[in-house]
Order: structure tokens, then sequence, then C-alpha cells
């Protein structure tokens, strides 16, 4: 069974592949179903085995992307160093990250606008999972003894709010278009609630 899930796990991910490369080529409108599974060398219905749907495979497309950030993101909780330190740079990394590819990976971008349009709960996972990275460091900061904090939970979830209009795919877009110093402004974001976390 273990070998099973694994070879479909495989083929899960070079579906993936294959739909990124088609995606990059022609844009979500134009990219269909049989046009990776062309690129792939199988037939379609290979495809329909793993994926209901076009749409399914481009929600794969953007959770794959999520798991990239959140592995990075990850990172910086593993790493050494003052928690505030490391706070700031995995928030300026997933900004970056995010400009990036808006910059150099347009069709993949957009599908971010989709997804959270028609699957929320896939935006409602991956907050929970990096609101969860916050509140580790924030607790490694308490463990140190760089951070007075009440209810960590709590305080992650404000970190959380006041970061997202820097890392949210859309506020991210609409930032870079209008020339803001959308770095600048994370970074003394993040300091002011460092602050708070110190008193």
């Amino acid at each position: 069974m273990k070998h099973e899930a694994a070879t479909d796990d495989g083929v899960r991910g070079r579906i993936i592949e294959a739909a990124i490369e088609q995606l990059r080529r022609y844009g979500g409108a134009k990219t269909n179903v049989v046009d990776i599974a062309r690129a792939m060398g199988t037939s379609h219905t290979t495809l329909y085995r793993h994926f209901r749907s076009k749409a399914d495979i481009f929600d794969a497309v953007v959770e794959q992307a999520m798991r990239d950030e959140a592995a990075m993101a990850s990172a910086f909780v593993e790493a050494d160093g003052p928690a505030a330190d490391r706070l700031e740079a995995m928030v300026l990394a997933l900004q970056a990250r995010k400009r990036e590819r808006l910059a150099g990976d347009p069709e993949i971008y957009a599908l971010y606008r989709r997804i959270m349009e028609e699957r929320p709960e896939i935006i409602a996972a991956y907050g929970r999972a990096m609101t969860g990275l916050v509140e580790r460091i924030l607790a490694d900061g308490v463990r140190r003894g760089e951070f007075q904090i009440g209810d960590v939970g709590a305080a992650a979830g404000v970190v959380r709010d006041a970061v997202t209009v820097f890392v949210h795919p859309m506020h991210v877009e609409a930032a870079v278009r209008a020339g803001l110093p959308i770095e600048d402004m994370a970074r003394a974001v993040v300091r002011t609630l460092v602050k708070a976390f110190v008193r």
C-alpha cells in the first residue's frame, strides 16, 4: 500500500508540474486537461484518476505554492537567533516570495484570485498554518526572555492580522502596481509589534 501511495503521489506531482508548464505557456483560460495530458505523453483519463477536474489541478498548483511558502517560513521558526529578527525576516521573506511570483510567474499568481473566491477553505487552512508558525516564534521569544506575552495565541493572531496586508496576494499586487515601499512598510509594522511584546 505504501508503494502504491508513493506512486500516486509521484503521478500527481508530475501532473502538477505539467500543469504549471502549460499555465506558463498558455494561461489558465487556455489550458485544459487534454493539453496537460498531452504534455505528459498520456491520456486525459489518466489525469482524471487523480484529479476530478481542471479546477482541482489548478487548486493543487496553488496548494503546492503554499506548501513551498510554509516550508520556507518554517526555516525561520527552526533557526537560531533573536525571535524578533526571525519574525521580521519571515514576514519579509514571504512578501518577497509573493513579489517574485507576481513578477516571474504571473499566470500561476493569477490562480490565487480564483482560489480566494472559490476555495476559501484552502486559504483558511493556509492562514492557520502560517499563524501557527508565528505562534511558535513568539513562544520561543517568551522562553528566551525576549518577549513578555500573556496569551501567545492571541498575539500570533494580532501579528497575522497586522501583516496580512503585506503578504496577501491581492494586496501585494496592488502595492507593487502603485509603487508603494511595501518592504519598508512591513518592516515598520513588525518592529512596532515587537516593541509591544518586549515592554
